[in-house]
């Protein structure tokens, strides 16, 4: 094709979408749905904003009617919902079907024949005018009990073609069998037809799908008559690139169906084109605020599973285990924090994953390849410990040791109560068990702080007696009575960890210890003197343990 235009093309607004998750998505689940599944499934496309709805084939079988029947006669279709039937272009199944829409407000009839060099040579055994009959035909009779409905009950009713395996048929023809039935139907500009031209099997790259229907817009005669609509499958895993190149090359409208359900490796995963739209900006008009409960729908009633790696909806979406990819994400929700951005800037995460309710997932999992700073930011989102960034190295390596000893990524639960057992509950040599602070003046005015306590020494109680400028100054001069040497205070942090009447904090204690390593310690206490000095002798405790 020359002188094509779609690769300067940008998508700036959504197109007309029409779930196919009810007929082409049925079709192919080893278990087809249920009536009650069915109707779940539609209520929840009507709740995400489909504002058309294939469902069914209603004249291929007695299930298809009933189904088709019970949305219309239970009133489950809102009126601002079409719902789209499809048929082949066969005058026994479209009567058919014309009896199964009875008593529904908006249709859209949907009607096909294969057009491509294949199925002509092997399906059909029919040259080109032979293919043309036969969906002219069927246009034929669709428009005359289009017009005998809608002068008996006012329904309003509208057509869709599709040369099924358009992508397989010569583009010359597939217009001209387009163009005879928009002639056969009296499609006009008040009132276009849908064209569907469907990758039935996905065969060519992406750029060549937008190529054929960049080519097909700009040839056919009476564009402005004419909906085109995209059906791309997924048979080269490139469904989503197709439909967006196509959106690009001039389509209007596409059909899909849920994360990607269909026929051999799927239909385009209206999911996710939504969602990438979101990504850029364009509001989609569709709403997956709530995407694993439509999610936990999809799977029950299809009894399929959503791949972990699913874009948006799987479970590890929104997952990093690596360690650089785990820091940046965590600087990143620090700078969003920090500078009040109005804009979504974190690196490695395309979307906020808040703006599809998984606020509360852990955005960062662990295993043994995880960073420095992953399980610090595991406790923040989940218990609110904001731990100093000196300290994410040492237990990053403890729990990069357990992972490895586990042998599996880390839960959360797993990284709490590891942190837990190491810091908060560790018990060593050394034990406070009574403490006192006594201000004193000089006669120059100085302030000291006097400590008076007891601590356990390997259970034996000792008195012990410090002064020094401040509370851990004096406390760290009367750890000197019981053999503590050599240790230096280096940082301090604290914050509180809940509210009210009963709130505790938190204090982080590093010190540098007598081998020139350095060690951290934690104290929790709804005092926040006495949680500094839990926090100082957990670090001698650890140091001593881990240096044995």
């Amino acid at each position: 094709m020359k002188n094509r235009e779609w690769p300067d093309k940008v998508i700036t607004k959504a197109p007309v979408w029409c779930s196919v998750d009810l007929r082409d998505g049925n079709q192919a689940l080893i278990t087809p749905m249920q009536l009650d599944e069915k109707i779940l499934m539609f209520k929840t496309l009507v709740d995400i904003g489909f504002k058309e709805i294939e469902v069914g084939f209603p004249s291929a079988s007695d299930t298809e009617y009933e189904i088709l029947r019970t949305l219309i006669e239970e009133d489950h279709i809102p009126d601002d919902v079409t719902i789209q039937v499809l048929v082949q272009a066969r005058p026994e199944l479209i009567k058919k079907t014309f009896e199964a829409v009875r008593g529904a407000k908006n249709v859209i009839i949907h009607f096909y024949n294969s057009t491509s060099t294949l199925q002509r040579k092997v399906v059909f055994k029919k040259e080109m005018d032979g293919i043309i009959d036969i969906a002219v035909e069927g246009a034929k009779l669709i428009r005359q009990l289009t017009e005998e409905e809608v002068a008996r009950s006012g329904m309003n009713i509208r057509y869709e073609y599709s040369p099924e395996s358009f992508t397989g048929t010569e583009m010359n023809f597939a217009i001209e069998i387009c163009e005879k039935v928009m002639e056969t139907m009296g499609s006009t500009k008040e009132n276009p037809i849908i064209l569907n031209l469907p990758s039935t099997v996905e065969m060519c790259t992406p750029n060549t799908y937008a190529d054929q229907i960049e080519y097909f817009c700009k040839t056919m005669k009476n564009r402005e008559a004419a909906i085109i609509s995209l059906h791309p499958h997924n048979d080269r895993g490139t469904g989503v690139a197709a439909a967006e190149l196509a959106l690009m090359a001039g389509a209007d409208r596409i059909e899909g169906t849920l994360f990607g359900n269909g026929e051999r490796t799927g239909n385009l995963d209206i999911v996710t084109v939504a969602l990438n739209m979101f990504t850029q900006g364009v509001d989609p008009e569709l709403d997956f605020s709530n995407i694993l409960e439509i999610k936990k729908v999809y799977e029950a009633v299809t009894k399929m599973r959503v791949p972990e790696r699913q874009p948006y909806a799987g479970e590890l979406a929104f997952t990093a285990f690596s360690g650089s990819h785990q820091d940046a994400i965590k600087k990143g929700y620090d700078y969003m924090k920090a500078s009040e951005t109005i804009y979504w800037e974190v690196p490695y995460l395309p979307i906020n994953p808040a703006d599809l309710k998984r606020e509360y997932e852990p955005i960062i999992r662990i295993n043994s390849q995880s960073g420095k700073g992953g399980a610090a930011f595991v406790l923040e989102q989940a218990i609110g410990y904001d731990l100093p960034k000196a300290m994410h190295p040492e237990f990053g390596d403890i729990v990069k040791a357990e992972a490895d000893r586990y042998g599996d990524e880390l839960s959360e639960i797993q990284i709490i109560e590891l942190f837990q057992k190491e810091y908060v509950e560790f018990e060593g040599h050394y034990k406070l068990i009574q403490h006192k602070f006594v201000e004193e003046h000089d006669a120059d005015g100085t302030v000291h702080t006097r400590f008076e306590g007891v601590v356990s020494v390997d259970g034996n109680k000792k008195e012990v007696l410090g002064v020094g400028n401040g509370p851990i100054d004096s406390f760290f001069q009367a750890l000197t009575m019981v053999g503590i040497n050599g240790y230096e205070f280096v940082n301090y942090s604290e914050h509180a960890i809940s509210r009210g009447s009963d709130a505790k904090a938190i204090c982080y204690i590093e010190l540098k210890v007598p081998n020139n390593g350095h060690v951290f310690g934690v104290g929790v206490h709804s005092n926040i003197n006495i949680a500094s000095l839990l926090g100082v002798l957990c670090a001698i405790n650890r140091s001593i343990a881990h240096h044995k």
